[in-house]
């Protein structure tokens, strides 16, 4: 059986090495810990992991970093080519740049967003695989990707299935996609998906989280760099638009592309060529491209914020990702799947979610969208102690504020309501006068 990875993280923290032991062990064949830097020439020499997660930090009165650029050091001459991620505490960019120009291949911040960190674990145990190793790889990524970000589009609303209709037209083309919608919408398993049924499949999948990357820092993580370039580069590395190409390149959060980035990158779309930081070559590049963000960029157009000629070459497909509270029972569809997803995976038997607690989930505004019920019934799964999911288990936002702004005439109150339910109903009357306690017969008077 092929092998699904292997990585070594090290880390003073047991709490985070437990925490991380058992985002990972379900996905990776291997995930070796250690709160001592002293292990790390044995472990990596006695396991050969395909990416090593390490501290920067490793005491607490030593807060400097210097430990973590001194075993970044020792593990680049134990192997040249050995794949590490830097993690530090938010804050600490500087750091993590440096880092990344003395020879690490990327960095997370504490505290993590799990969905990220898995992702960008991903991408790094993948290049020290073999060809055949990473296409298998590739397949545990998309697979965790979905679960953690909603598992595929699931949904019946009609808003879900015009959306899976235009992946389906537009997932055979080369055309580059613009994937629009608020944050935790499940953008990133849109990108996904256009990706596995595209022509393309089998080619590199590569990701960039441009909400991340530091300016000073783009030119050699998408256009890579020789060695000798600048300080600390003591290898050659290949960038982004490079490693994608013949395959999908995927540009998350492209609204945070600053005007010198965003001629940069229009520059290399329009010319299909990149050049290394440090070198004259010219390098041809053939990607197909998906971008990703949540903000409007065609009011960022209008303000002059974002190139309209950039926009013009990213957009050639536009998918709007509707928010959760749009969705209607999608909320419940969504959340009885992340019951038994979380319910096998802490071994509980739970039936499902009752009636009350489904009534809390279609009132709730869900500012989160998908992301945010994915982590309100894991916590649910886990706070119960009955046979299904109760009211109380769901600990949702506290919405006080806004009731102070609410309109209080009962008129307009009312109507909202109609409004609402017919909404969360998808149109169906008989459901959504079941949902306001009335009669259908009384909710065609009120809807006259």
């Amino acid at each position: 059986m092929p092998n699904k990875g292997k990585i070594l993280i090290v880390d003073d923290n047991e709490d985070i090495l437990f925490t991380l032991r058992l985002l990972l062990r379900s996905t990776l064949d291997e995930v070796i810990t250690t709160t001592e830097p002293d292990e790390i020439p044995r472990l990596y020499k006695e396991h050969q992991p395909d990416c090593v997660l390490l501290d920067m930090n490793f005491h607490r009165d030593k807060m400097d970093c210097e430990e973590g650029f001194y075993w970044l050091e020792q593990l680049l001459k134990i192997d040249p080519e050995a794949i590490i991620v830097m993690m530090t505490a938010f804050g600490d960019v500087e750091n993590a740049v440096r880092a990344m120009k003395a020879g690490a291949t990327n960095f997370v911040t504490k505290p993590w967003d799990n969905h990220k960190l898995v992702s960008t674990l991903f991408d790094c145990i993948k290049v020290g695989l073999s060809r055949h190793e990473a296409a298998e790889l590739e397949l545990q990524k998309k697979n965790a990707a979905l679960a953690m970000a909603g598992t595929s589009l699931i949904g019946q609303s009609e808003s879900m299935k015009q959306v899976c209709e235009q992946i389906k037209k537009v997932a055979p083309t080369e055309a580059n996609v613009l994937i629009l919608g608020e944050n935790g919408t499940g953008k990133d398993v849109v990108a996904h998906m256009i990706s596995q049924f595209s022509k393309c499949s089998e080619k590199p999948f590569i990701s960039v989280d441009l909400a991340t990357l530091p300016e000073n820092l783009f030119e050699s993580e998408v256009f890579g760099y020789e060695k000798g370039a600048f300080t600390d580069a003591h290898q050659s590395k290949e960038g982004r638009l490079e490693a994608a190409s013949g395959g999908t390149l995927f540009l998350d959060e492209i609204g945070n592309l600053t005007p010198m980035m965003q001629s940069k990158l229009l520059t290399a779309l329009d010319s299909h060529k990149v050049s290394r930081l440090g070198s004259t070559k010219i390098r041809s590049i053939d990607v197909r491209l998906i971008c990703a963000t949540n903000a409007d960029l065609h009011e960022e157009v209008r303000h002059g914020r974002f190139r309209q000629d950039l926009l013009y070459r990213i957009n050639t497909i536009e998918i709007t990702l509707p928010p959760l509270r749009e969705r209607g029972n999608d909320i419940l569809l969504l959340a009885d799947h992340f019951v038994n997803v979380f319910a096998r995976k802490y071994d509980k038997e739970i039936k499902g979610i009752s009636s009350e607690a489904q009534k809390k989930l279609l009132a709730y505004q869900w500012p989160g969208n998908v992301r945010e019920l994915l982590h309100a019934v894991e916590r649910a799964v886990l706070m119960c102690r009955e046979k299904s999911i109760i009211s109380k288990d769901f600990a949702l936002e506290d919405d006080r504020h806004r009731r102070h702004t609410e309109v209080l005439n009962l008129d307009q109150l009312e109507s909202k309501a109609i409004k609402r339910a017919i909404e969360l109903s998808n149109g169906n009357l008989s459901e959504a006068a079941d949902m306001l306690g009335i009669t259908r017969y009384a909710l065609y008077r009120k809807m006259k």
